[in-house]
């Protein structure tokens, strides 16, 4: 797989003129027992410092803890500071006063995650908020997420099934709900990786950084 990448790599991801001065951002939208977490933390630890993941459990718990949030906000460079409502405006126009209040607020730390830059913003819809960054989808076959599942979380079968359905469900609906897109659409994403016997999570990693450090100029 990595082989037949590089082949075509420089037709279809030419590297960039010049070095992108904005703040780097890299979404991971992945289905559950598709290697998308851990995906995540291996492109953060090839990239290094100060690249970060950032998931729904830790942005949750930035929204939920003012401290948290006035950290991450002493984090971002002041000039881009202005980009938090502009972004805002931009992807939920006259939408974004009639959702509620906690999906505001969470809104508003995703934005907030994203402009600090150097961020892996894994599921939670990060690439409808940030369309210009390096968006990923990462899918899998079903009988191997289960498969995956089972072993991971030392579950029994009809547990797994059960979680994967609900997580699939609860995942689309969410992103539904705070950005009304059908987050499972190819065309959302630059690049859609299959994992599974084939295209191992160390491949989808390699893949990814290369990506990143030719958009980026890492």
């Amino acid at each position: 797989m990595e082989k037949i990448y590089k082949i075509f790599k420089n037709k279809f991801f030419p590297p960039p003129k010049k070095k992108d001065e904005s703040y780097p951002i890299i979404t991971i939208s992945r289905e559950m027992g598709s290697g998308g977490k851990s995906t995540a933390n291996l492109i953060a630890s090839q990239l290094g410092e100060p690249w970060k993941v950032y998931d729904h459990k830790l942005i949750d718990k930035i929204a939920k803890n003012k401290g948290l949030e006035e950290e991450l906000i002493g984090l971002i460079n002041p000039k881009r500071l202005p980009l938090l409502d502009i972004t805002i405006a931009k992807t939920f126009g006259k939408r974004f006063p009639h959702l509620s209040g906690y999906q505001r607020h969470l809104i508003k730390v995703m934005t907030l995650v994203g402009l600090k830059g150097h961020t892996i913003i894994l599921g939670r819809g990060g690439n409808f908020l940030f369309p210009n960054s390096l968006n990923i989808r990462m899918i899998c076959q079903l009988d191997q997420r289960i498969t995956w599942q089972m072993t991971y979380e030392n579950i029994p079968r009809s547990e797994a099934m059960k979680r994967i359905e609900e997580s699939d469900k609860e995942r689309k609906e969410f992103v539904h709900s705070l950005f009304n897109h059908n987050h499972c659409q190819a065309y959302h994403y630059d690049l859609v990786i299959k994992t599974g016997p084939n295209v191992t999570v160390e491949n989808a990693t390699n893949i990814i950084v290369d990506l990143a450090k030719r958009k980026f100029i890492i």
